[in-house]
């Protein structure tokens, strides 16, 4: 035996103990009794990429990170959840008037989410809906300045350019005026210069980064980042939605034109919100937090628009915005548009879409023709023939990239939050999307939708049946790969 290892080149011995190595990995990985398309995927890559594979699959397949979440990310205060959980609960009669008088058929969705019960149903609320980031950030920053108590903020991306700095110079400014302010921002997808964080303490604001990785330009991809976007001033205005706050989010400021979609909402799902804020909050700080009543102020909006928050993520039991997501599109009777910047969906949203299409209802997606990552772009791009096949109508965005997040189905339901319609934001990031049920919403969505459809070519299914073998090889290489993108 020593005779045999004596014999073995480097590359032979790393070679055998790769694949040793391997062994060990694809049994832990069938043990787990995970989804069989995850597994394979990545029983394909720790085979067929000696060394490499192991690596991706020690990065992005083990849960021990997934299990350090559950046994920190408890929930804050947990008598406060609940009795402002239970300011808000409904009881079956109440459902049933609400069906009748707005809810069109849509009482399931409301029942879904109440199950959680982290996502009560909101009807004190008033919503705006504002196109692309240099519409929302001044409005965002105009807010900061008028705040007099508290500005919370939990982003994904914040960068340290023209865009990212004025953000955190007002931050400085309102926080040396004696406002409290609250900043999380994910540590993988934001870029703050030292100097800038720096200020930030200097000034009293409260910074933390959510959970810190070694690397982090070179692991972008890594799995249970906060992909969240929310901004809560005073506790009365609330915003959830697409746009991080970076110049590649705001047109004029940036090289290629980006289309998103954010909400300002004033009202009561303000608190589910600012709830969501302090959960996470919980997580990253190392400081003791009380929630208390001044953080949720009375609603001062006449306005009736009714709104459920619901978030998702590796610490939920549920995934729930999916299964909002999933259910809305079983209960469509004349149409589904949905835009989204990767659409790389799963077993259920691809069913889903694909009966409502079969049964007669109207369903539109709207991608970018060129997406801004090239992986993702033909995994994405594997699911087209299938669903053009099923009658779902492919729509692809030609102004420049379209990141906009949202679904709006028979004038009646919409959401718009932080969740693409792909495997990362189902099961792995933290998400938060509005769902919305509430006509004028929807309406105000669909003129967008409509408005975008002028910037789109639909595809035909002739056309993309003929397409080259190499572009069809790559498809078929990245959906293997799709439960890890």
């Amino acid at each position: 035996m020593i005779a045999f290892f004596e014999s073995l080149t480097v590359f032979q011995f790393v070679l055998i103990a790769n694949y040793i190595l391997v062994v060990f990995a694809v049994v832990g990985l069938l043990l787990k009794h995970a989804n069989p398309t995850k597994t394979i995927s990545y029983i394909l890559v720790l085979v067929t990429i000696p060394v490499l594979g192991l690596i991706v699959y020690y990065l992005f397949g083990q849960e021990f990170r997934k299990q350090k979440i559950f046994n920190r990310k408890h929930i804050l205060n947990q008598a406060t959840v609940v009795k402002y959980n239970k300011a808000y609960a409904l009881d079956e009669e109440v459902l049933e008037k609400l069906e009748e008088d707005f809810l069109d058929h849509k009482v399931k969705l409301i029942r879904l989410l109440n199950s959680t019960k982290e996502a009560p149903l909101t009807r004190c609320n008033e919503i705006e809906v504002v196109r692309n980031g240099e519409n929302i950030i001044p409005k965002i920053i105009a807010d900061i300045r008028a705040a007099e108590k508290f500005v919370h903020l939990e982003y994904y991306i914040i960068e340290d350019d023209e865009t990212g700095s004025e953000l955190i110079n007002v931050l400085c400014e309102k926080a040396s005026q004696g406002v409290s302010v609250k900043l999380v921002y994910d540590y993988v997808g934001s870029s703050i210069a030292s100097s800038l964080l720096n200020k930030m303490d200097d000034n009293g604001i409260e910074v933390f980064p959510f959970m810190p990785v070694y690397f982090p330009r070179f692991t972008s991809k890594l799995n249970y980042r906060d992909h969240r976007k929310i901004a809560i001033i005073d506790g009365k205005i609330g915003y959830v939605g697409g746009v991080n706050i970076a110049n590649t989010y705001y047109n004029g400021r940036n090289k290629t034109y980006w289309r998103d979609t954010h909400l300002r909402i004033t009202g009561q799902a303000v608190g589910s919100l600012h709830m969501h804020f302090f959960m996470t909050w919980d997580f990253v700080s190392e400081n003791e937090f009380s929630v208390e009543s001044v953080h949720f102020p009375k609603c001062e909006t006449q306005n009736r628009a009714a709104v459920q928050i619901a978030a998702s993520g590796p610490d939920t039991d549920w995934a729930n915005i999916m299964e909002a997501i999933f259910t809305a599109i079983n209960l469509a009777e004349k149409y589904v548009y949905i835009t989204t910047p990767y659409l790389i969906p799963n077993d259920e949203i691809i069913t889903a879409l694909l009966v409502a299409a079969k049964s007669g209802v109207d369903v539109r997606v709207i991608v970018p023709e060129k997406s801004d990552s090239w992986a993702a772009q033909y995994a994405g791009a594997s699911y087209y023939a299938r669903l053009l096949e099923g009658g779902v109508k492919v729509c692809l965005y030609q102004k420049g990239f379209v990141h906009a997040k949202t679904m709006v189905v028979d004038d009646s339901f919409a959401t718009v939050g932080t969740s693409n319609m792909d495997y990362r934001s189902f099961n792995i990031n933290f998400e938060i999307n509005a769902l919305m049920y509430d006509k004028e919403t929807a309406t105000t969505l669909l003129a967008h939708f409509n408005e975008d459809l002028k910037d789109c070519r639909e595809l035909e299914f002739d056309e993309w049946d003929s397409r080259n073998f190499g572009q069809r090889i790559k498809e078929s290489f990245f959906r293997l790969l799709a439960p890890l993108l």
